[in-house]
């Protein structure tokens, strides 16, 4: 099915790039406290997203995530289509576990919150893939933490205030101290994960780099 051991690198980068993307957006509207501090539970898949962003922007560059983040974008687009449509349709009265209200609540996200997502995941992605190359065209192979930490620390920046402004404090959920506090330590918390998780893009770098390496040992 295929062609070559890239496609099938693509593949699963690509799924588990969509995955957790999809996955951070159906689960962003709860906000949880960790000490004086509130954020969005869907900050927890990013740090996947970012590791398979750098590495389908290593191996199969600009374009490669360009495209792939406008087919998120629409997949994001359609589960809340999807999810609008389960909530409309009403539950089977004295049949169904869950009752109409029990799933409006946990799935039925305001249009602020899906607008929010969507902007912020675009913008964010676009950005991050510009300073990835703006980075990558001057340091070649060399320095990978550079473009990796350098391009999440500035795409993430506009992210946590995008989401949240748009999903919450636009539409009045929060007020301006809350947003303002709760995009700072987003922001943190994503920066501090990218910085952590540098070993494991090396460790990938590495391991898919072998990969590849051994297909074309094979076909010489």
């Amino acid at each position: 099915m295929f062609k070559t051991r890239k496609e099938i690198v693509f593949v699963i980068l690509a799924g588990i790039f969509i995955t957790n993307a999809v996955v951070a957006e159906l689960i962003g509207g709860k906000l949880i406290q960790i000490g004086p501090f509130v954020m969005s539970i869907g900050i927890l898949p990013w740090p996947v997203v970012f590791l398979t962003t750098d590495l389908i922007n290593e191996y199969f560059g600009e374009k490669g995530v360009k495209k792939l983040s406008f087919i998120t974008a629409c997949l994001i687009a359609y589960a809340f289509l999807i999810l609008f449509m389960a909530i409309i349709i009403p539950a089977a009265k004295g049949i169904s576990p869950v009752n109409d209200d029990q799933f409006k609540a946990v799935f039925g996200q305001s249009m602020w919150i899906i607008v929010g997502s969507l902007i912020a995941f675009m913008i964010s992605q676009l950005i991050d893939v510009s300073v990835f190359w703006f980075f990558k065209n001057r340091t070649g192979d060399k320095k990978i933490w550079l473009r990796t930490t350098g391009s999440t620390v500035i795409s993430q920046l506009f992210d946590s205030f995008i989401v949240l402004g748009i999903a919450f404090w636009l539409p009045g959920k929060i007020n301006f101290e809350t947003f303002l506090s709760s995009a700072i330590v987003g922001y943190t918390f994503k920066l501090s994960i990218a910085i952590l998780l540098t070993p494991l893009i090396y460790a990938g770098h590495h391991l898919i780099k072998k990969y590849l390496d051994e297909d074309l040992s094979n076909k010489e």
